[in-house]
């Protein structure tokens, strides 16, 4: 599948994979501050923002997703960066194709099984009627009936686009929601990564335990934790300054 993604900056190639629900506008703001250093390509996964949608929907299709996104964009190698799912995803490409991964950055995400734990958000979202929602201010107060946090709904609506006859999701909601235990999956056993891999943390996620640490080691001996102070699980949002000294830091 041809994926959409922007691409900006110079340098060595940095690769960046969105989580659930999200696009690769999400981490605009922190390619700004790296564009300096890196060619940045910002990924649309598979059934997320502005890339074609399938009823395939797993971590072995995304994997080859982004292998034809680096064929086709000459890359033998590149440093590669995922948050949450898109970790996931960069995560069993890693283990899948080594040899194309310089230097990995995982964001919240750790190798074992997460069970669903989005039905809310999911039922907020089927609950809109696109075809009577007349604004973004009309969507919010209907989602906040499932979804308190204000800042998650903001995500949320980050995804609902607008054309010519009216709102339209960005993701493809069907087919997540058929497929949400895709999302949790584990790693396969029986491979490593031995390249250098930095997990960053947030402090007040529970995404990545110290429960965690020995099965990160056994997927990827040459590894570094770092939890952020003060983030939650969306980190790059909460503490853009330390996720962006990490990133440089790691890939210096």
């Amino acid at each position: 599948m041809k994926l959409n993604f922007k691409k900006l900056g110079a340098g060595k190639p940095l690769i960046i994979l969105h989580g659930l629900f999200g696009s690769a506008d999400n981490w605009f703001s922190i390619s700004k501050e790296l564009k300096d250093s890196f060619t940045l390509y910002l990924v649309d996964l598979r059934n997320h923002g502005d890339s074609p949608q399938s009823d395939e929907w797993n971590y072995e299709v995304m994997v080859e997703d982004l292998k034809e996104l680096m064929d086709d964009e000459g890359l033998e190698k590149a440093f590669l960066m995922g948050h949450s799912m898109g970790g996931k995803t960069a995560m069993n490409f890693a283990l899948k194709y080594p040899e194309r991964v310089e230097k990995l950055i995982v964001a919240d995400i750790a190798p074992r099984y997460y069970a669903v734990h989005h039905q809310s958000i999911l039922d907020g979202l089927e609950s809109l009627d696109l075809n009577e929602i007349q604004s973004r201010k009309e969507a919010d107060e209907e989602l906040a009936k499932y979804i308190p946090e204000i800042g998650v709904r903001q995500f949320l609506l980050k995804s609902l686009g607008r054309d010519a006859d009216g709102f339209r999701w960005k993701i493809n909601l069907p087919v997540i929601t058929k497929n949400i235990n895709e999302v949790g999956k584990a790693l396969p056993d029986g491979k490593s990564f031995s390249g250098p891999t930095l997990f960053m943390a947030g402090s007040n996620s529970s995404y990545i335990q110290q429960s965690d640490l020995d099965d990160i080691a056994s997927f990827f001996p040459n590894h570094e934790v770092e939890f952020i102070a003060d983030a939650g699980h969306w980190l790059h949002a909460e503490q853009p300054d330390a996720v962006v000294e990490e990133i440089r830091r790691f890939l210096r």
